[in-house]
């Protein structure tokens, strides 16, 4: 069903009917962080075509190759030159885009973070996501499922952050933590780099490139290596498979094989870390549906257009520095080389 006429205030709505006849639909503008980047155009043209089979009017635009400055244009753009009646948000750098949304604050214009969380700002309405935090979880639980860590039998584990400006990775690695937290208190799990906060271990822009010079530099500082005499590493937890990639070709090259490979984990179940888990060289990913997250972020504007109440399923887990967010959390779902074709395929 086509939707009709624009709104121009929050004052009309409750006695709007949506009908086919209107002179233009309700205008979406959808704003994705990366264009090189197989994952995320994949998941604007998808996302642009779901809403454009319902009935809305769209704008799609990518932020270049990671680009603040562009993402932030677009924004104004999206409002002052498109005119568009609602936003999807997937930021580059969740706390770079206040001034970029004043516009559409002043307009009244509904803003959907998606994914990733728009920080700093009132101007964002609602929050479709993951829960990021179980899918930390995930990670975390798959390890100590693999390594079987006990005081008997400690394991040798290094861990990985995600980029610092990106607020979901905080939730990977807090989901994790508090998994791994008692076999690292009773010793069972060690971090001997001695490297385990953010700061110490994140990855800014989740580059492989910097994942992959990190991991070289731990093989380095701590000794580990795949022959007598080195070091045992036996997992590595890595919160998204761009950093995994990087560390898997540092491990090789390092001379580790399928054999004595570290378990390593992932997330997001790209196309090249399925075939690492096919291979033998990651243990698991996690995979979170862009159909499940799309859905409910157009769910969430078949709402707002009509002026209905938005279904969100938690309003305590987020806050973005200036209110707790009306979100809804989709689920995550681990993926190993014994569930990899129900996922895949």
């Amino acid at each position: 069903m086509g939707i009709s006429h624009k709104l121009t205030a929050l004052a009309l709505a409750s006695s709007l009917v949506f009908t086919t006849t209107s002179a233009y639909a309700y205008k979406v503008g959808i704003a994705m962080p990366y264009q090189a980047e197989a994952h995320w155009y994949e998941q604007g043209f998808n996302l642009e075509k779901m809403l454009k089979d319902k009935g809305y009017e769209t704008i799609l635009m990518f932020g270049g190759d990671a680009d603040v400055s562009l993402q932030q244009k677009q924004l104004v753009r999206m409002v002052e030159k498109e005119n568009v009646d609602a936003m999807i948000v997937a930021s580059i750098e969740g706390g770079a885009l206040v001034d970029a949304l004043k516009p559409a604050l002043e307009k009244h214009i509904p803003v959907i973070s998606y994914d990733r969380l728009v920080t700093g700002t009132d101007a964002v309405t609602y929050y479709a996501t993951f829960d990021n935090e179980m899918a930390g979880a995930l990670q975390g639980k798959y390890l100590i499922k693999a390594l079987h860590p006990s005081a008997q039998n400690p394991v040798n584990i290094e861990v990985f952050h995600g980029s610092l400006d990106d607020n979901n990775a905080q939730y990977f690695y807090k989901g994790a933590f508090k998994v791994m937290y008692p076999y690292l208190m009773n010793g069972s799990i060690v971090i001997k780099s001695g490297e385990k906060s953010p700061e110490d271990t994140n990855i800014p822009g989740w580059s492989t490139d910097l994942s992959n010079k990190r991991m070289g530099a731990l093989l380095e500082k701590v000794g580990y290596g795949p022959k007598d005499g080195q070091v045992k590493l036996h997992g590595i937890l890595s919160p998204a498979d761009c950093i995994s990639l990087g560390v898997i070709t540092a491990l090789k090259k390092a001379g580790y094989t399928k054999e004595n490979f570290p378990v390593i984990t992932g997330q997001d179940a790209t196309p090249d870390a399925i075939q690492a888990i096919r291979d033998g060289y990651m243990g698991m990913t996690v995979y979170k549906s862009p159909k499940d997250l799309a859905s409910h972020a157009i769910k969430m504007l078949d709402e707002i257009s009509h002026n209905q109440k938005v279904e969100v399923n938690d309003t305590e887990t987020y806050n973005n520095g200036v209110k707790d967010m009306q979100s809804y959390l989709c689920v995550p779902k681990e993926v190993t080389i014994e569930n990899i074709d129900s996922y895949m395929n």
